[in-house]
């Protein structure tokens, strides 16, 4: 079985898949370069050590999934600082870096490339027009394909505009596709359109399964029941951050949640129908081991 088809497998049956925790901000606590426009892609640049060693932390904290580090390594955000000729280069690397991990890991690890908004996750009214989504998303999915990845995760997406249009291109690979929105807390994208109309364009594009991600953890579960109940029985997904930092550093956080509180969150999100639970900004690879902990007591 490919790692593609055990994945689909796993999205339906066996217990919930871990992903990983928070690259960025760890990147950040761990003293690499995460200026804007590039953040996370300036250490595949400049440290990439620091990179493998994130990985294989989340490694030993029980992760199954690793996202690799390709948020920011569309040619748009590249082309800001300069390496726009440099995407499909720096997406390889990033993947290469998860695979490298993964293969001394002694079990079954799948490697996913994220495939982020062009812009800003968010602000959804710097979106570029239909035709610049179609394209740039169709480049970078391909890129993360030929990469090695073995899933697509289309996250942290902010309008069904370009959700969909991240979508068709992922699923355009071949490969799974998981598509993860960021919302208010409230029921709707920060473009303002519904949580429901999200999720059904998100299906109606190709995606596997449908996620909420890069909310603070104790105001996701909401959001995802709203998904649940507008999917009725869909494979979802969910990882929650810890609110906006609060230091320039990004070592503290507005929403702070000790791990063991995180992974009792992330059994409620299970409960409503997650099948891939993780962590976003701001958590580490504590969070990922108490959430390792959890599925382990859901298995006994």
């Amino acid at each position: 079985m490919s790692s593609a088809d055990e994945f689909k497998r796993r999205l339906t049956d066996g217990p919930p898949l871990l992903l990983d925790s928070a690259m960025g901000t760890e990147l950040a606590r761990r003293g690499s370069k995460t200026v804007l426009p590039l953040w996370s892609a300036w250490a595949l640049l400049e440290t990439p050590e620091t990179v493998l060693a994130i990985h294989r932390a989340e490694l030993s904290a029980g992760a199954e999934v690793l996202t690799a580090n390709t948020f920011r390594t569309h040619r748009r955000s590249l082309e800001k600082s300069g390496f726009r000729e440099r995407a499909a280069e720096l997406t390889a690397r990033a993947v290469a870096l998860a695979r490298r991990a993964a293969s001394r890991a002694g079990r079954e690890v799948l490697v996913a490339g994220s495939l982020a908004p062009l812009e800003d996750c968010y602000r959804p009214e710097l979106a570029p027009d239909d035709a610049a989504l179609a394209s740039e998303h169709a480049a970078q999915a391909q890129a993360l394909a030929v990469a090695g990845a073995d899933v697509i995760l289309a996250e942290t997406h902010n309008s069904v505009r370009e959700l969909a249009a991240a979508t068709r291109a992922a699923a355009a690979t071949g490969l799974p596709v998981v598509t993860s929105f960021v919302t208010d807390g409230g029921g709707r994208l920060l473009s303002g359109e519904s949580i429901e109309d999200a999720a059904r364009a998100a299906v109606g594009a190709g995606a596997d399964a449908v996620a909420v991600n890069c909310v603070p953890g104790r105001r996701l579960a909401p959001d995802l029941a709203r998904v649940a109940s507008a999917l009725q029985g869909k494979p979802l997904g969910a990882w929650g951050n810890l609110g906006p930092p609060t230091d320039e550093n990004e070592t503290r956080f507005e929403a702070e949640i000790p791990p063991e509180d995180y992974a009792a969150l992330a059994r409620e999100w299970i409960a409503l129908g997650a099948r891939l639970v993780g962590g976003c900004c701001g958590t580490t690879a504590a969070h990922t081991a108490a959430m390792r902990a959890m599925l382990d007591g859901l298995m006994r």
